[in-house]
Formats: C-alpha cells, structure tokens, sequence
C-alpha cells in the first residue's frame, strides 16, 4: 500500500500515469476518498501524471487525534509533492478539498500550475454548524450523517436513478474514521479564505453545481470575482458533481488543463 510519512501521519497516494507528463493532485471531499476520482484519472491519465490522495482523517491514510487546521491539510499536499519529487502540479479538489486548493493558491502557489477548485466556497458553512457536527460525530458516529448525505450530495432525480453508486459512497462514509472526520469538520470551521483568496494568481477554474445546496452557484460567483484569473462553469449537478456530471465535469476539467 503506497503510503508517504508525511507531518507526522502517513497518507496513503496513488500515482499513476507517466512521471514524465505533467501533474495532477486530486484531492477529496469530506467523508470520501480518492476513490471519487476514478472517472476522471482513467479520463487524464494517458495525458498526465495522475496523482489521489486520501486526506488525513479518511480512507486508508492515519486518523491521528485533531482538530486538524486547515493549514495542515495544505502542508500535506506540499509534503506529498515533494515525497515525490514534484516541483510544481496542477491540482483539483471538491469541497473540502477546493477549501484546500484555495489555501495552496494562497500560501503556496509556486507549487501549483493551474488550480481547480469544485463544489466549495471561501467560507464554507458556519463555524458553530461543523463544531456541532465534530461533537456529533464523536459522540454518535457517523450513520446519522451517512443517512442524509444523499441528499446533500445529490440531486433528487440521480438519487432516483442512480442508487448503485450513491449506495457505494455512503457504505464507504459509514466506514469512515469518526475522529477523523470530526476533526476535518474543524479544520473548515475555523477556515475562512474571504479575505485572502484575492491573492490567488494561478489560472483557477471555479466549477459550481446548479442544484448544490451546500456550496452554491453564489457562492462560487463571490470566489470568482475576488480571484482574478478565474472563469466558472456550472454543471447540471448537486454537491458532488464530478460524480453527478462525471462526463462534462471531465470534459471542463480536461479543458481547462489543456488550454
């Protein structure tokens, strides 16, 4: 099993692909893994160096105890390119892992080419929402919140249809590490990039879901008019919507990354 000893914890990768061609970091949301990113390394991966990564707190990578911050989710990143040996990748992440995208393009974006940040927001929830799940979480586990994330993640009518794939990824968040993603769920509660995401220079693709209810098309439009070189598209999709729109998510991605 690939694993980095990265900061004190060891996070599982996969990389995959020609070292040679350029990279690309997909990093994941709250409560999966990268696992989600299937799709879209098979559809790169001729073309690039492809690398997912587990965010600590999830899949196969440590758990240690939190809260985490969310500078930490970004030195990971940092430490995992250079374990091995990548000066500089593209990097796209969903929700949280836009959150940690946005930090990179803050505080590290000679380590970025170009930035791809889906499904989040500079400031995503309220600080009293994700301590009160952190608590939840710790106390109770994670089926209560495994029993309503279809409907968060998704829209309706691909719930309706859909039922194969939404069953795998809410077995894989029942399964997850409760600690862990409690202490995630602080990591964003004190995370708030309003302020700082102007600073971002990287070329950033900003991808909003039309019936996201977690992070919405406003509050990608507020990210887009602070970051200067950004563009947005919105996909026909709910939160999670490199698997809700997996073809035209893939099609933006690869758009964006080629031009």
């Amino acid at each position: 099993m690939p694993l980095a000893r990265i900061n004190q914890t060891d996070i599982f990768f996969l990389a995959e692909g020609n070292p040679c061609n350029p990279a690309i970091v997909f990093s994941n949301s709250l409560g999966t893994d990268h696992a989600m990113w299937q799709a879209q390394a098979e559809a790169l991966v001729s073309d690039f160096y492809v690398i997912r990564y587990d965010t600590r707190g999830h899949g196969q990578s440590a758990s240690p105890k939190g809260p985490y911050q969310l500078q930490q989710l970004g030195q990971d990143v940092i430490a995992l390119l250079d374990f091995l040996g990548i000066d500089k990748a593209h990097f796209c992440g969903l929700s949280m892992g836009g959150v940690t995208g946005q930090w990179l393009g803050i505080h590290a974006p000679q380590r970025v080419e170009k930035l791809v940040v889906s499904n989040t927001a500079a400031k995503v929830g309220t600080t009293d929402g994700w301590l009160s799940r952190a608590h939840a979480v710790r106390a109770e586990g994670l089926n209560a919140i495994a029993d309503s994330a279809a409907s968060r993640w998704f829209s309706p009518a691909f719930v309706e249809n859909q039922s194969p794939v939404i069953g795998k990824l809410i077995a894989h968040l029942r399964a997850e590490n409760p600690e862990g993603y409690a202490s995630c769920c602080e990591a964003l509660a004190s995370a708030d990039l309003r302020d700082q995401i102007h600073a971002i220079p990287n070329a950033t693709l900003i991808i909003a879901g039309q019936y996201d209810p977690v992070t919405t098309e406003s509050d990608a439009v507020l990210m887009q008019q602070k970051i200067k070189d950004s563009t947005i598209v919105v996909l026909p999709a709910s939160h999670i919507s490199n698997v809700e729109a997996e073809h035209l998510f893939t099609e933006a991605l690869a758009n964006f990354l080629k031009v």
